[in-house]
């Protein structure tokens, strides 16, 4: 799941214990993030001597520590159950980061273009997802949990970022889809949300001497793996 996430939550109810880093320069890569998250992914938490990883994890603590409005993770259990169970479902692994994954790191490590018949199958796999999320999870509502938007909205808003920044325009005729995520924005706040997106949407301008080396290397072996 993208740091923009935690950054996004964070900053948008003024705390900041997320860890930041560099991951361009590798620093999760360090014998010092490693203190932070053996796992050495992004993003991390640390407050006090207290370490936690993973991004809906770190929602939750940052939630619960700091009594942020009820209306991210609703006290209300049938409305709570709603943002689970998104939470639950979410689109990351399954859809949204493969076709980032596909259409943009690869070509930009491997120095070779994604097989056309992969980019089809992974855009066909999102559309499917895309529509499951409108008519399950989305319906007529405003938000996911009802009239009001929640840890639910922002987890699946940032992760239909990764796709938008691998140049796939999935709000474009999706009408609906493109008025929630223009509710989300304006409930999170416009500027913090491009903020929180900056490098993600910067990196189909990347080239790969701009990743420090082993960095290079650990995408690069990742990836030929996964295909």
């Amino acid at each position: 799941m993208p740091p923009a996430l935690a950054y996004c939550f964070a900053k948008q109810n003024q705390h900041t214990p997320a860890l930041a880093v560099n991951g361009l320069k590798a620093e999760n890569l360090t014998e010092e993030f490693r203190k932070v998250n053996v796992l050495m992914k992004v993003p991390a938490l640390k407050d006090g001597s207290f370490t936690l990883a993973e991004s809906i994890a770190i929602l939750l603590y940052l939630v619960q520590k700091f009594k942020t409005p009820d209306h991210w993770y609703p006290a209300d259990l049938q409305k709570r159950a709603r943002v689970d169970e998104y939470l639950s479902w979410h689109f990351m692994e399954r859809n949204c980061l493969p076709l980032h994954k596909q259409n943009v790191l690869l070509p930009l490590i491997t120095g070779q273009p994604l097989p056309p018949e992969k980019l089809e199958l992974a855009t066909e796999e999102l559309n499917v997802a895309l529509k499951e999320f409108e008519e399950k999870f989305l319906q007529d509502k405003p938000f996911i949990a009802g009239s009001e938007v929640s840890l639910a909205d922002l987890v699946a808003l940032v992760e239909l970022m990764q796709p938008v920044c691998a140049g796939y325009a999935l709000f474009e005729e999706r009408p609906a889809l493109a008025a929630w995520r223009s509710r989300v924005e304006e409930a999170v706040g416009k500027e913090l949300f491009l903020e929180a997106h900056q490098d993600i949407m910067n990196v189909k301008n990347l080239t790969a001497d701009q990743f420090a080396p082993e960095l290079l290397e650990s995408f690069k072996q990742h990836l030929l793996k996964q295909n």
